[in-house]
């Protein structure tokens, strides 16, 4: 590497490090992104002004129950066009062998195709969930991180009482990125196989409430779970899950 060039090559690392940590967490705020790439304030903003100018994420304003003190905050998620920044040109391949398929035999064998490819990833995942145990929490917290090895960039978090004012909480399965996005678009077999199989290696009956596929910035499945399941030291908030 050129000496010379070596801050342009770090500063675009560090950018990409942005990036990523706002596919996986967004929307996050740039306090949020500081304390967790270990970066300074200042260079936070620097970045994610420079994202926004490439019209790889937008911002948007908290609500008031998530705000601190003072002006407005923003949390910044990522847009089209970061979404496709992150996504393989095998992506793009793989919609035009998919449409070939759906013209030569038909829809029935793109849905047959995403549930034996989704199968796979389930086979794989069933042995991790199985040696957890029962609880669901733990579960979901052991396939998030098989999906995040996987790139689909996910986290979990506990949400609230449902509408209807029962014992039953539940945590917000969140997947910030999806390798087959472009493909899912116009195939949404690929999602409907993936909740069913989340259905399955949890044991509960999932809902898929948003997927990046349908314009959304994250895919968020609500995963029901009893009040004792929920995770030590996570308290729910008020309100039910929401997109």
């Amino acid at each position: 590497m050129n000496i010379a060039e070596a801050p342009q090559v770090l500063e675009s690392r560090t950018r990409d490090r942005v990036l990523q940590a706002i596919s996986e967490h967004g929307p996050v705020t740039a306090a949020a992104l500081a304390e967790d790439l270990g970066l300074t304030s200042p260079a936070v903003r620097r970045h994610l002004e420079n994202l926004v100018e490439a019209r790889l994420i937008v911002d948007r304003e908290l609500p008031p129950g998530h705000r601190g003190r003072g002006r407005p905050a923003k949390a910044f998620v990522l847009s089209e066009a970061g979404h496709q920044a992150l996504e393989s040109d095998y992506d793009h391949l793989a919609t035009q062998a998919l449409r070939f398929l759906a013209q030569e035999s038909g829809e029935g064998a793109v849905r047959r195709f995403a549930e034996a490819r989704v199968g796979e990833l389930e086979q794989r995942y069933a042995a991790e969930l199985a040696a957890t145990g029962p609880q669901t929490a733990a579960r979901v917290g052991v396939l998030v991180g098989a999906l995040t090895r996987d790139g689909f960039a996910a986290s979990a978090r506990p949400v609230g009482e449902p509408s209807t004012g029962g014992p039953l909480t539940g945590i917000q399965l969140c997947q910030g990125h999806c390798p087959v996005q472009h493909a899912a678009r116009e195939f949404p077999a690929f999602c409907d196989a993936e909740t069913d199989a989340f259905s399955r290696l949890l044991g509960v009956h999932v809902q898929r409430l948003a997927t990046l596929a349908h314009g959304d910035h994250v895919c968020t499945t609500f995963v029901p779970t009893p009040t004792s399941d929920t995770p030590a030291g996570d308290t729910p908030p008020k309100e039910g899950p929401t997109r």
